[in-house]
C-alpha cells in the first residue's frame, strides 16, 4: 500500500484553507503548504496566512520558513518538500498539501528540471530593465534567443518571462532545453482535488479579503517592508500596489481597487492553470460530504 498525497488546489479566497484542516483534522494529518508567498517569514497579512487557531489545530509545514531576502525557487521546493515527506510518511499514511502556486504543486506531483543558478547581478539589471523599459522589450528578447519559451511562457507574467531570459542569457543556451516533458516517478501516491465557485461569488470574496487585509493592518506592514521592496518576494499583487501609494503614484483607494483588481486576474489564471491539468477532481468548497467520499472511495485506508 502506498502512502498518499492529497493535493488541495484552487484560486486564491475560494476556501483551500478552511477545506484542507477539515480534512487534515478528520483524518489526523499534518498540511505542506504550497504556497509561493506564505514561505516567507516577513509576510503576514499580505498572503493571507492561516490564522493563529488554525495554525495551532493542524500542523503546517514550510510557512515563513525563510526569508525574502533568500533565494527560493520550485525546485527547492520539490528537494525540500520530498525530503519532509518521507518523515511525515513515517507517521501518516495521508498527506495534505494546500495551496495555489501551481508551479510549486507541480514540481513536487511531477518534478521540475534542475536549472542552473543566477547570478545576482544579472537577475538586478533584468529587473532594472523590466522597470524601466517594460515587459514588452524583454519578450522581445526571449523570442529571438528562444522562441520555444516565447511561445509557451505567460507572457503577461513579468516574473516568467525574466525566468526564462535570465536562464539563457547565464547559460547561452535556451531556457527550454532544460526543461523536461518526462514526469519524475514518486514512491508515494498522489491524488488531486481543486475548488471553484461561482465566478461573481468569488470576485466578492476576493474583494471582501482584501477589504479584511486593509482593516487589519496591511498597509502597516507595508510601510515596515519598504527597506525589502526590491527583493521579487515584494513584487507582488498587495505588496506591488502599496508600494505606489506609498510612492505617492495612487491614492490609498485606488491602491486598494487596484489590489483586489490584480487579485481577481490573478484568480483567473490560477484557474486556467489547473483547468489544464484533467487530473484534477473539481468540488464546490461547500460540498463537504462529496469531497469526503471521494477522498474515502480512493484510499481504501481512511
Amino acid at each position: 500500500m502506498k502512502k498518499t498525497l492529497l493535493v488541495i488546489a484552487g484560486p486564491t479566497a475560494v476556501g483551500k484553507t478552511s477545506c484542507g484542516i477539515q480534512l487534515a483534522s478528520r483524518y489526523n494529518s499534518e498540511i505542506i503548504s504550497a504556497d509561493s508567498r506564505q514561505i516567507y517569514k516577513e509576510t503576514t497579512i499580505g498572503t493571507a496566512l492561516p490564522s493563529i487557531e488554525e495554525l495551532a489545530r493542524v500542523k503546517h509545514h514550510f510557512i515563513q520558513t525563510i526569508s525574502v531576502t533568500e533565494p527560493y525557487n520550485a525546485s527547492m521546493f520539490e528537494f525540500q518538500v520530498l525530503d519532509r515527506l518521507e518523515d511525515l510518511f513515517e507517521k501518516h499514511d495521508l498527506i495534505l498539501m494546500v495551496g495555489g502556486s501551481g508551479l510549486y504543486i507541480n514540481a513536487v506531483c511531477h518534478g521540475i528540471d534542475d536549472l542552473p543558478s543566477v547570478d545576482p547581478v544579472l537577475r538586478e539589471n533584468l529587473l532594472s530593465r523590466y522597470e524601466h523599459e517594460g515587459l514588452e522589450s524583454l519578450s522581445l528578447e526571449l523570442k529571438n534567443l528562444d522562441p520555444l519559451s516565447y511561445a509557451k511562457v505567460d507572457l503577461k507574467n513579468h516574473l516568467r518571462v525574466l525566468k526564462a531570459l535570465e536562464i539563457t542569457l547565464q547559460t547561452g543556451k535556451p531556457y527550454s532545453s532544460f526543461l523536461s516533458a518526462t514526469p519524475k516517478e514518486r514512491s508515494f501516491r498522489i491524488l488531486r482535488i481543486a475548488l471553484d465557485m461561482d465566478r461573481e461569488l468569488l470576485y466578492k470574496r476576493i474583494n471582501s479579503r482584501v477589504e479584511i487585509m486593509m482593516d487589519h493592518g496591511l498597509l502597516d506592514e507595508v510601510k515596515s517592508l519598504r527597506p525589502l521592496r526590491n527583493y521579487t518576494a515584494m513584487k507582488t499583487v498587495g505588496y506591488r500596489e502599496l508600494f505606489r501609494h506609498l510612492d505617492g503614484e495612487l491614492s490609498l483607494d485606488e491602491a486598494v481597487d487596484l489590489i483586489q483588481r490584480n487579485t481577481r486576474k490573478f484568480a483567473r489564471k490560477q484557474l486556467t492553470w489547473f483547468r489544464k491539468d484533467n487530473l484534477y477532481q473539481w468540488f464546490s468548497p461547500e460540498d463537504e460530504e462529496s469531497i469526503r467520499h471521494w477522498i474515502e472511495s480512493e484510499t481504501t485506508y481512511l
